[in-house]
């Protein structure tokens, strides 16, 4: 059985003191591939050093993050473009828009949205979508940018089902994590009404840890659990979710 962790901030300051027994735990538990989403400029180099540890197994975004777009949002995007022209990268991300926790920068960061799809597309890459509190704004954005080339996933997905069906037809992919396993999280209520093959897994670690481990820091061994509510949810095998999920993600990021 191979998973596959679709989004973990594995360069977070949060595995500072056990990151290599974490990443084992991970191993141990079939987790085999993971997809590092970019916050700002500021964790490059983390993300660099993670990849050398890891170089088959771990997999780069570039991107800007919603909640961390501040006045040097010009300089921010400036990395991520230079990144971009630097080198490989399986996708941009994490990008989108985030009003839970200030809504000053809400045009900053539709513009910001925006030019990274763009740069998305420039170089054939999926995109990985924040959206907390702004699932208008940013559909409002996937809109002005929909195409053949908008491909992606919408990263931590809490919508509805509409909105979920929504997401689809702008050929995003669903990032489900820990929140599949919340009693209010709804989700897990219309999910087998979505395709197998529309899913990935993530983790989000180190945020959002499924149950039972709820309220403690996020690891990507913890994928399992998120793997065997899916099985439950759809009727089958763990197994089979593992094969499904991680065959989305090859043709999500193209390898």
């Amino acid at each position: 059985m191979i998973l596959t962790d679709t989004h973990a901030h594995l360069y977070s300051e949060a595995f500072d003191d056990d990151r290599e027994t974490m990443m084992q735990r991970a191993f141990d538990n079939g987790v085999e591939r993971f997809f590092i989403p970019a916050i700002d400029s500021t964790y490059t180099e983390s993300m660099f050093d993670l990849e050398k540890t890891y170089p088959d197994k771990v997999f780069l975004m570039t991107g800007l993050h919603p909640t961390h777009l501040k006045e040097n949002v010009d300089e921010e995007l400036a990395h991520v473009a230079q990144q971009l022209e630097q080198r490989k990268y399986y996708a941009v991300g994490e990008i989108g828009v985030d009003l839970y926790w200030d809504k000053t920068f809400l045009e900053a960061q539709k513009m910001a949205f925006k030019t990274q799809i763009q740069w998305a597309k420039q170089y054939d890459l999926p995109i990985a979508i924040h959206c907390r509190d702004a699932f208008d704004e940013v559909f409002e954005v996937l809109e002005s940018e929909a195409d053949e080339q908008l491909r992606g996933i919408f990263h931590c997905f809490t919508g509805n089902l509409e909105q979920a069906q929504l997401a689809l037809s702008y050929g995003m992919k669903l990032g489900i994590g820990g929140v599949v396993t919340f009693k209010n999280g709804k989700i897990d209520t219309f999910l087998d009404q979505i395709p197998l093959s529309e899913i990935v897994l993530e983790t989000d670690a180190p945020y959002l840890a499924p149950v039972p481990y709820r309220g403690k820091r996020n690891e990507s061994a913890y994928l399992v659990e998120v793997a065997e509510k899916i099985s439950k949810i759809y009727g089958i095998t763990l197994d089979e979710v593992a094969r499904v999920t991680t065959a989305n993600s090859k043709q999500v990021f193209n390898i």
